[in-house]
């Protein structure tokens, strides 16, 4: 395995460019190769089983094409299935949880939302991490039902997607969450809409940052850097619609960028 080999990203979708962006950024010389997998969008909405059998696939996928690492862009394939995937693949794999501690420890209200999907809200892990910070917290738990698929349709600026996000995050507003956090890779590409809703001392928390951190954590620990001066190559396909994956990245590291189409 060679430094230079690319991070393998793969999302039940586009949302996890969301988490591809903050990699690249913070690794501007590593190659990638991110897997948007929009015709089985949204994970959310499937069986442990199916959530399980999808990310085995996309992970099989990115280690045949030479991936020194993944990162699981996606907040329902983390909980669902990445022990499994640690205990069945050899390679390093991170995965991205919701930030429910950092915005339970610094809530003022003692009061804090999460938008997430049903796969995370009703998983395991999800569960694990939420009573270990909910100690005197209330949170508000809300499922994001028909926001995945309005943000495959490029739709995350509508009047629709405005709509439904007001009709969403209501019970946070009664509850007056000064903290919400977005349990779902797809969702940080709702915060114009989400900041014009919101009142403005609702802080947004999202994973982004602190999964790329990790993504560096890792490649260090286990001397995968890329160190080469060679510019950088991010490969990203889409088995369903790469128009939309390409209006998302523009502009990050356009010139240095594939999308395409790709069966997998």
């Amino acid at each position: 395995m060679s430094n230079s080999n690319p991070i393998g990203f793969f999302d039940s979708g586009v949302g996890g460019t969301s988490i591809w962006k903050e990699v690249i950024q913070l690794l501007p010389n590593e190659n990638s190769i991110y897997l948007s997998d929009s015709i089985n969008a949204p994970y959310g909405e499937k069986t442990v089983q199916e959530i399980i059998a999808l990310s085995k696939k996309n992970t099989e996928k990115l280690i045949a094409m030479g991936c020194k690492i993944i990162v699981v862009a996606c907040n329902t394939a983390t909980t669902n299935a990445i022990q499994i995937l640690r205990t069945t693949y050899s390679l390093p794999i991170i995965g991205i949880e919701p930030a429910i501690k950092p915005a339970a420890l610094k809530s003022q209200t003692k009061s804090i939302g999460i938008l997430a999907t049903k796969g995370t809200l009703s998983s395991k892990l999800f569960s694990k991490t939420s009573e270990l910070y909910s100690k005197n917290i209330n949170i508000i738990e809300v499922v994001g039902n028909g926001l995945v698929s309005l943000i495959e349709q490029g739709k995350q600026d509508s009047a629709e997607t405005k709509e439904l996000l007001s009709k969403l995050l209501k019970p946070m507003l009664i509850a007056k969450v000064d903290y919400l956090v977005l349990g779902c890779s797809h969702y940080p590409y709702l915060l114009p809409a989400l900041k014009e809703i919101l009142p403005a001392e609702v802080s947004i928390i999202d994973s982004g940052e602190a999964v790329a951190r990790q993504t560096k954590k890792v490649l260090l620990e286990n001397d995968l850097m890329n160190n080469s001066i060679d510019k950088p190559k991010h490969l990203l396909f889409s088995n369903a619609n790469p128009k939309v994956l390409a209006k998302l990245v523009n502009g990050e590291a356009a010139e240095l960028s594939e999308v395409s189409y790709l069966e997998f």
